[in-house]
């Protein structure tokens, strides 16, 4: 994005196209070069222009807002299959509820960047096998392998979905950045739409029911399956048309939860040594531990992401290493217990996919981190720290495939 509008930058019609086609990503692209573009005029007007905000909703144009509402309604179908053909909902939904989404998401973005034949047929290749590989897994109960292969299943989904929205392979730590922003600002527009939706599910079902008529039962299996099957989808829609919605939300959500999410674990890592509980000896605990490290990580990731665009501020950065070094921290106690279990009782399934994520996780981290103390010795600035989570990003777009593809035929679906 930041190379077209370099080349157009003195094409008033050829600007405004490349505005209209994605403007999200041209409006933080633009941000970021306009410092060295100041005083040029064309550049100046779209700088103020960008920066104005208006109180109107921008609706998109009417074939995206089209595309939409039909996606919307293909994801509630999908999420109907069940009801439909009379398919087992226990079979069907942990190995399908990735596709109830993601598919339509990667869809709009692939359609929304232009992407080339090749690279859709790619998009499609991978969904595909993706979907014939989990519904062809055996159905055996209390199986390990397929557990982890759906959950992993969403994962690689999700890794087709950013490469729909980067639209290339090679390491475009802008465009990745970008990616991680997007997910945060779509989990807090869902948000809000999930919480209208059910303000509005108990008003139409009270209303109903004041006049006799309990539809309880016809709403959810119906109307909500829809509408929670559609709300990313508008959410993501919103986000695109109309990204100052959550502009200036997301960047406080993460300057707040950052220093207490660093506080919290402080205190639970001392609370956890005069507690009777330890991942070495309590599997479920390791589990939850295991979360906990996931969704720290995640937080990291979309702090750095929102700092690269909107500060650089010392103390936010170094809150951001201290999260980073107290995370590393938390990813040695469940390394360390992951292997202890190991040691104790060999591998199994579980075990090794958790060994792997957390190897990962702890490379990744160290890295990060080693990026962010080269920011604060004033020897790098804030780039570096994206660079090292954009190029590190497709590492684990590997380790979902070996997992969810590799893992039941290794360990023999058990």
């Amino acid at each position: 994005m930041k190379d077209e509008i370099l080349a157009h930058i003195n094409d008033p019609g050829q600007l405004e196209k490349i505005y209209r086609t994605n403007k999200g990503n041209f409006k933080r692209a633009f941000s970021t070069l306009y410092p060295e573009l100041k005083g040029n005029t064309l550049a100046d007007f779209w700088n103020e222009r960008l920066k104005y905000e208006s109180d109107e909703i921008n609706w998109g144009t009417s074939r995206e807002l089209l595309f939409v509402i039909i996606a919307s309604l293909m994801a509630g179908i999908i999420a109907k299959l069940p009801a439909f053909f009379s398919i087992n909902e226990d079979f069907f939904y942990p190995r399908n509820i990735g596709f109830i989404v993601f598919p339509l998401l990667t869809a709009y973005f692939a359609w929304k960047n232009k992407l080339s034949t090749s690279k859709i047929t790619f998009i499609v290749g991978a969904t595909l096998v993706g979907v014939i590989f989990i519904n062809f897994l055996p159905n055996v109960k209390k199986s390990d392998t397929l557990i982890l292969s759906c959950i992993h299943l969403l994962l690689f989904l999700w890794s087709v979905l950013g490469f729909a929205f980067v639209g290339e392979i090679r390491n475009d730590e802008q465009k990745r950045l970008s990616f991680l922003k997007y997910n945060g600002d779509l989990v807090v527009m869902t948000t809000l739409i999930l919480i209208a939706g059910a303000i509005m599910t108990g008003i139409t079902i009270g209303l109903f029911s004041l006049i006799g008529f309990n539809i309880e039962e016809f709403y959810f299996k119906n109307v909500g399956i829809f509408g929670l099957a559609a709300a990313p989808i508008v959410g993501t829609y919103l986000t695109q048309t109309n990204p100052q919605l959550v502009g200036k939300v997301s960047p406080v959500i993460a300057k707040l939860f950052s220093p207490l999410v660093a506080v919290m674990l402080v205190v639970y890592l001392i609370a956890i040594v005069y507690s009777r509980k330890n991942p070495y000896n309590d599997r479920e605990f390791l589990l939850i531990f295991n979360a906990l490290l996931i969704g720290v990580m995640a937080i990291i990731f979309f702090s750095v992401a929102e700092t690269s665009k909107t500060t650089k501020s010392s103390t936010q950065i170094w809150v951001l290493f201290l999260l980073s070094a107290i995370t590393i921290l938390v990813n040695g106690v469940a390394l360390s217990a992951i292997l202890y279990r190991i040691s104790e009782w060999g591998f199994t399934p579980n075990r090794t996919a958790v060994l792997g994520g957390n190897v990962l996780i702890l490379i990744n981290l160290l890295l990060v981190t080693a990026q962010l103390f080269r920011v604060l010795s004033k020897k790098a600035d804030i780039t570096g720290v994206g660079k090292a989570i954009a190029f590190y990003l497709p590492v684990y777009f590997v380790w979902t495939i070996i997992v969810t593809f590799l893992f039941p035929l290794i360990f023999g679906f058990k």
